[in-house]
């Protein structure tokens, strides 16, 4: 047994989680050693594309450095009444000025950089269009419209005609057709084949964000995440969010993928666009020293699992199963499965440390820590937006007569 970080545990290398992060990191270019943590993010949360998780870590992020988070009014939920475009008027006055903007929303650029602070970086994320299509019609199945339309809930249907069903008008038709393009603010509907259109959104959307993540690459893109940001190694560590039990996905299968990506096909050019474009930022950082850090992160994110739950692998649990309400995720229909974690009874925070964050760099990890990486959106947005009130509220005592 060997004190790491303060902590007393039984270990074979007695080093601390950020030395082993930087120890790795020998060597590679580009580091963000010595400079501020840069704190001004904007993060276009697109659909279906492992955007719960960035944004778990934008939340975790801010509370730890008493940030202040961009939420929406009440009357737009947890979205900034998507899918109507973002407008400063979806913020709650409580919530400004913000440091980090991270809920859903539709890009509406001149009112972002309206309402952020100058310099704010602007991130968001990609994935592959079949996997995500896939998703999108499995979890908005009993929501769209035009999937609704289609006789058994079958894909293949949908794809073999899916003028037949698709409704443009229709008030949830961008979950059916081009669903990142219209998140950041272009036409779904555009003319399929517009080559030139493609190139010039491929790249208005470059102009306007440092960096674009790809979901199948994700723990690469959060290498190049943390060093735009200046941020530490443990600042990126998460576990996944959001995800659907095995059954409640649908094989794509023959033609099925190629078919998706024609009917998507704006999704389709925006994808293969920014993950040639990710691998060559990763090639020029250096491919062995992203594979170093990535190794890294996920024994980093290893470590961490066993200290919130006790295991390596934490057992995803249904709503249903999990006892704290806090940590159950939405359901979006009886088809559709969402699965999330519950903590063990006797908890985490054995470890020591403080009440809240990561428990300080003397510290250990708590049990607050534990609960905010593995809470959903809906319910981190509410704890947020209560806190931030709370704290505006103690900042203006005396509030005006309107």
């Amino acid at each position: 047994c060997a004190c790491v970080c303060g902590v007393c545990v039984c270990v074979c290398v007695c080093v601390c989680l950020s030395r082993t992060m930087e120890a790795f990191s020998q060597g590679c270019s580009s580091l963000p050693l010595g400079k501020p943590k840069h704190t001004s993010v904007a993060f276009l949360k697109t659909h279906k594309t492992g955007s719960s998780t960035v944004q778990n870590i934008l939340f975790r992020f801010a509370e730890q450095n008493n940030l202040t988070v961009a939420l929406p009014v009440p009357a737009c939920g947890h979205l900034f009444c998507y899918p109507q475009p973002f407008s400063g008027h979806f913020v709650h006055p409580h919530t400004t000025p913000p440091d980090v903007l991270t809920s859903h929303t539709r890009l509406n650029v001149g009112e972002m950089r309206r309402l952020m602070p100058n310099g704010t970086l602007y991130v968001t994320i990609l994935r592959e269009p079949a996997a995500m299509f896939e998703s999108l019609f499995s979890y908005y199945n009993q929501h769209c419209l035009s999937f609704r339309r289609v006789a058994n809930g079958s894909l293949d249907e949908f794809l073999r005609q899916p003028q037949l069903y698709y409704r443009a008008e229709e008030k949830d038709s961008m979950y059916a057709r081009n669903t990142v393009t219209f998140d950041l603010g272009g036409d779904k509907d555009r003319t399929p084949g517009d080559a030139e259109y493609a190139r010039s959104f491929a790249a208005r959307t470059e102009d306007v964000f440092s960096l674009v993540m790809i979901a199948e690459h994700f723990d690469e893109s959060l290498v190049l995440l943390r060093r735009l940001l200046h941020w530490e190694p443990e600042d990126v560590l998460y576990l996944k969010l959001n995800m659907r039990t095995d059954e409640s996905r649908l094989r794509l299968q023959g033609a099925l993928p190629a078919q998706i990506r024609a009917w998507n096909w704006l999704d389709a050019a925006l994808y293969d666009h920014f993950n040639a474009s990710l691998w060559r930022q990763l090639e020029r950082l250096g491919l062995a020293c992203v594979e170093r850090e990535v190794r890294l992160m996920r024994k980093a994110r290893d470590w961490l699992v066993r200290e919130c739950f006790g295991e390596a692998t934490p057992l995803l649990r249904s709503a249903a199963q999990i006892r704290n309400k806090d940590l159950r995720p939405w359901q979006p229909s009886s088809k559709v499965a969402i699965v999330g974690y519950d903590l063990p009874v006797n908890g985490s925070g054995h470890t020591g440390g403080g009440s809240g964050g990561q428990g300080g760099r003397g510290g250990g990890i708590t049990k607050d820590t534990c609960m905010k990486m593995v809470m959903p959106e809906v319910q981190y947005s509410r704890l947020l937006l209560r806190s931030q009130m709370i704290r505006y509220r103690q900042a203006h005592p005396h509030p005006s007569p309107h």
